[in-house]
């Protein structure tokens, strides 16, 4: 709320340069939250996918969970009124890569009953192959 006072107050007094500066910083805010809001449904997708692969099993409320998740991350992405997305597909994956030890360390309690620390359950799942199946289903050329 302080950066639009300021930006309200520059733009009466003219002061067009400043008032750009704390647009650009307002902006960089929004895709800041828009990464973060992305991030927190990733790591629910990955803990999933990460369950699925370790168990060699599904359920209902994993798959549901998926289909959730990522509809929640292309909804998140899109830009609504401008069109296109905040993030393309190697952004995604960026946050997707950082999003992966959490959902990691998070899957490690609940797979067979946390049984296995995170690096064991790391060792019973190929990583990339989570993270492509991820990337593949919020992916916006998907």
């Amino acid at each position: 709320m302080e950066e639009l006072l300021a930006l309200k107050s520059l733009l009466l007094q003219g002061d067009i340069p400043e008032a750009l500066l704390i647009i650009e910083e307002l902006e960089e805010m929004s895709r800041d939250d828009k990464i973060n809001n992305i991030r927190s449904y990733a790591k629910i997708l990955l803990l999933h996918l990460i369950k699925q692969q370790a168990e060699n099993r599904t359920t209902r409320s994993w798959d549901v969970s998926i289909r959730n998740s990522a509809r929640e991350i292309q909804e998140k992405n899109k830009r609504h009124k401008a069109g296109g997305y905040y993030l393309n597909a190697e952004e995604l994956r960026e946050v997707l890569e950082a999003a992966y030890p959490m959902a990691a360390d998070k899957a490690s309690l609940e797979v067979a009953e946390g049984r296995y620390e995170t690096a064991e359950l790391e060792n019973m799942v190929n990583r990339e192959e989570i993270l492509n199946r991820a990337l593949a289903l919020i992916s916006p050329e998907a």
